[in-house]
This record gives C-alpha cells, sequence and structure tokens, in this order.
C-alpha cells in the first residue's frame, strides 16, 4: 500500500481501479481544497521544470488545469481572469521582448 494524500483528477480513481488496485479517496472541504490545489500548483510548478523538452507542453497543460481548478474555486470564470491578464498586458507588456532587469539606479 502506497499512502499518497495528495489532489488527484476526477478520473483517477476509475484508472486505478481498471488495473485491479483499489484506490480510497475522499471529498475535502473548501478550505482544505483551496490549500490543497496551491501544493498541486507548485508540484505542477516543479514537475515542469523537472521535464525534458518532450514533455514540458504536458507539463504546462496541467499548469493550467490547475489554475483553471482555482480560478473555478474562488468562482472566477476563465473570461474574466482572461480580462485581467490582458489587461495586464496592455499595462504592463507582455515577455516577448525577452527583457532582463539587470539593477536600477
Amino acid at each position: 500500500m502506497i499512502v499518497y494524500n495528495k489532489l488527484i483528477r476526477d478520473k483517477i480513481p476509475q484508472i486505478i481501479e481498471s488495473k485491479g488496485k483499489r484506490a480510497e479517496v475522499r471529498v475535502m472541504d473548501t478550505d482544505e481544497y483551496a490549500n490543497m490545489l496551491n501544493v498541486k500548483l507548485q508540484e505542477e510548478l516543479d514537475e515542469y521544470k523537472e521535464a525534458g523538452e518532450a514533455d514540458q507542453i504536458a507539463e504546462l497543460a496541467d499548469l493550467v488545469e490547475v489554475v483553471y481548478a482555482i480560478l473555478d474555486n474562488k468562482g472566477v470564470s476563465i473570461d474574466s481572469f482572461e480580462k485581467v491578464r490582458l489587461d495586464k498586458q496592455a499595462e504592463h507588456g507582455g515577455f516577448k521582448d525577452k527583457l532582463l532587469l539587470v539593477k536600477v539606479e
């Protein structure tokens, strides 16, 4: 038996059971879920940073999935989030110019 105590995707229990194993799960309360989403966000970021070039896109997709879950949990639509992103981009720019701030005097 392996104890995980981690947030998983919705279909993982069925995938585990289809392999002849038993998955014990429970539904978290709102506060625990919010906390575990933050833990999962860091986990996915770490996986992205450690992934080889071939796997990085899949890891980015996992990161976005967690971001979308956080937004949903906060009651924020993807459209509203995208507006915030675009507003910030209009005000501060994006990252296309690849600028590194060395210092400010």
